[in-house]
């Protein structure tokens, strides 16, 4: 849904994914699933029922990261336009869970072709 508020918190026209979605998508968070990690945050391959690859990035609980926080970070992202970004499909907030999702970029990370 668009622009739905998460425990008060609107993220205005970024779609807000299920868990229990985004959990069978990465079936579960397999770790052989997970595509990388860094920093407060943990990256998984998935799919959507609608057959839609995805990358989702798990904000860990340890990061001390509020929901506002988060919600800044989301709607900035999701407002990045550029030809070599992938794109924010949306995000998913379900009490402490936070995630990013990002549609899926095969074989390399943006990394390498942002920076060769």
């Amino acid at each position: 849904m668009l622009g739905k508020s998460q425990n008060g918190v609107k993220f205005q026209k970024l779609q807000l994914l299920d868990f229990g979605e985004l959990a069978t998508a990465t079936n579960n968070f397999h770790p052989t699933n997970m595509l990388g990690k860094g920093g407060f945050r943990l990256a998984y391959k998935g799919k959507l029922q609608g057959k839609q690859e995805i990358a989702a990035k798990r904000l860990s609980r340890a990061s001390g990261q509020g929901l506002e926080e988060f919600r800044t970070e989301a709607i900035f992202t999701s407002r990045l336009q550029h030809r070599k970004l992938v794109r924010l499909l949306g995000c998913c907030v379900d009490g402490e869970e936070k995630m990013l999702i990002y549609e899926y970029m095969r074989n390399k990370s943006l990394d390498v072709f942002l920076f060769g």
